[in-house]
C-alpha cells in the first residue's frame, strides 16, 4: 500500500506518536498476558524445496526453457532460501534446466549468502570492478544454455536483462512468470500449515485489540496496538491499516490522521507472516453504536463474503466468483460494476509467502480454481464521504472446495 512521503504527512505523523507511545505503554500488563501460537511450526524443509526444484525444471524442459533468472524476493526464498535484498550490487539466482542452481553475489556478501541457503547450489563471486552480468554469461555458457531462451522473472530490473543481452548477444530473454507461477500458485500441506498459523495470530491479535480500541485514538494508535499483539503472538507484522470514520470509504484510506470519536466506523486490514508465509484479514465494527445504515451495509458485506465463497467451486473460473458478488451487490442497488457507491476493487487476491499473488478473484480472469490455490475473500462496499465496510477472510481451494483459513464474523455486535 504506498504511501505518499511529503512533509505535511511527517508531521502529521509525529504529532500522533506521543499517544500511540502512551497507549502501548498503557497496554502492556495486557500484552504479557499473551502467548506465542507459533512454537510448534515447522519450516519448508530440504525435501520440499527439492521438489519445486525438480518441478520447475520440469516446466522448463517441456517449453524449451534453458534457464531461469531471479532476483531477491519470494521466489529466490521459495526456490533455493536465500533470503536477500534488493541493491545496486547484484545478487541473483540463476535456475538451469538441469542440475543445480548458481547463487550470483557480490564477493564481500558471500558468506552472509550462504547463511540461508537452503538447497545445494554453486555460488559465484564478482569483485566491485567487475560486471556480475558477465558472471551470468559465464554460468550460461558453461553449462551449454544459451542456446535456449533464458525466463526472467517479472521483478528483474532492467539494466540485469540489458547487460545480459550485452554479455550474451543474440541471447533469447523470454518471461519466467509462466514457470514461476505453475508452481508457486498451487501450495503444498506445509504452506498451508504456515499460513494457518499466521492467520491464526492476527485472529487472536484482533480479539485481543478489540475491546481496546477507544475514542480519541488515531488509526495509528489502533494499527500500533495490533503490531504489539501480533508480535506476542509469534507473527512479523506485514502491515495493520485502521482507517477512521469517512477514511474507510477510501479502500487503502487517506493521509491525514483522524481520531476516533463515538460513532465512528474503522476499518482495519491487517496481516502478519510466520516462517515466510502471510496472513491478511480485515474487520470492520464501530465504536459506540452502529447506525442502522452501517448495520445495513456491514450485513450486506457478510452476505456478499458468502456468495463469494458459494461461488469458490472447484474447477470454476477465479472471475466466475467476482462476477457472483457484483450479480448480488448490483441487486441491491450498488455499481454497476466497479462504480461507487459499490466495490471498486476485485473480490479478492492470490496469498501465500506475498500478500498479493496470482491469480485474482477479477472480473475475466479465466484460471480454474484448484486445490491449492489460495485466496483473500473481500468484497467490501464504499459509499463515498459516508464510511466503508469491509470484511475479509482467506480461504484454500480443497477437493471437497473451499475451506476458511479463518470464520468471517457472525455480526457488527460480533465482528471479531
Amino acid at each position: 500500500m504506498p504511501t505518499s512521503f511529503t512533509r505535511r504527512n511527517v508531521l502529521a505523523a509525529a504529532a500522533v506518536l506521543p499517544l500511540a507511545s502512551g497507549v502501548l505503554r498503557a497496554a502492556e500488563p495486557d500484552l504479557a498476558a499473551l502467548r506465542d501460537l507459533t512454537g510448534t511450526t515447522r519450516p519448508i524443509d530440504a525435501a520440499e524445496r527439492a521438489r519445486r526444484l525438480s518441478r520447475v525444471q520440469a516446466l522448463m524442459k517441456a517449453n524449451g526453457v534453458g534457464a531461469v533468472l531471479i532476483e531477491p524476493g519470494a521466489s529466490m526464498i521459495y526456490f533455493t532460501g536465500v533470503r536477500w535484498h534488493l541493491s545496486e550490487r547484484l545478487t541473483c539466482a540463476i535456475l538451469p534446466v538441469e542440475g543445480e542452481p548458481c547463487i550470483v553475489t557480490p564477493f564481500f556478501e558471500e558468506p552472509s549468502v550462504r547463511l540461508s541457503l537452503s538447497v545445494p547450489a554453486e555460488v559465484r563471486t564478482w569483485n566491485e570492478d567487475e560486471d556480475p552480468l558477465a558472471v551470468v554469461a559465464g554460468f550460461l555458457r558453461e553449462r551449454r544454455l544459451t542456446a535456449r531462451p533464458v525466463a526472467v522473472e517479472a521483478n528483474v530490473r532492467f539494466f540485469a536483462t540489458d547487460r545480459l543481452r550485452r554479455a550474451l548477444p543474440g541471447v533469447k530473454l523470454v518471461s519466467a512468470d509462466g514457470l514461476v507461477r505453475a508452481c508457486r500458485i498451487v501450495k503444498s500441506p506445509a504452506e498451508i500449515a504456515l499460513m494457518q498459523a499466521a492467520t491464526d495470530v492476527t485472529i487472536d491479535a484482533y480479539r485481543w485489540l478489540h475491546p481496546r480500541v477507544e475514542v480519541g485514538m488515531t488509526g495509528r494508535d489502533v494499527g500500533a496496538l495490533m503490531d504489539a499483539a501480533t508480535r506476542k503472538l509469534g507473527g512479523a507484522p506485514e502491515f495493520s491499516m485502521a482507517l477512521v470514520g469517512p477514511d474507510a470509504a477510501l479502500p487503502h484510506g487517506g493521509t491525514a490522521p483522524r481520531r476516533i470519536v463515538r460513532g465512528d466506523v474503522v476499518l482495519m486490514d491487517c496481516g502478519c507472516t510466520v516462517q515466510g508465509y502471510q496472513s491478511d484479514v480485515s474487520r470492520t465494527f464501530v465504536v459506540g453504536a452502529a447506525s442502522a445504515e452501517v448495520r445495513r451495509v456491514w450485513d450486506q458485506v457478510a452476505r456478499g463474503q458468502q456468495v463469494a465463497f458459494a461461488a469458490a467451486k472447484l474447477g470454476a473460473p477465479a472471475g466466475s466468483v467476482d462476477d457472483a458478488v457484483r450479480r448480488y451487490y448490483e441487486s441491491l442497488g450498488y455499481g454497476p460494476g466497479y462504480r461507487l457507491p459499490g466495490l471498486s476493487h476485485r473480490t479478492g487476491h492470490g496469498i501465500g509467502m506475498e500478500g498479493h499473488e496470482p491469480v485474482n478473484l477479477v472480473r475475466g480472469e479465466a484460471t480454474a480454481l484448484s486445490p491449492g490455490m489460495c485466496f483473500s475473500d473481500e468484497p467490501g462496499l464504499y459509499l463515498p464521504g459516508k464510511f466503508g465496510v469491509r470484511l475479509e477472510d482467506c480461504f484454500h481451494v480443497t477437493e471437497a472446495g473451499p475451506k476458511w483459513f479463518s470464520e468471517p464474523p457472525v455480526s457488527i455486535d460480533r465482528p471479531v
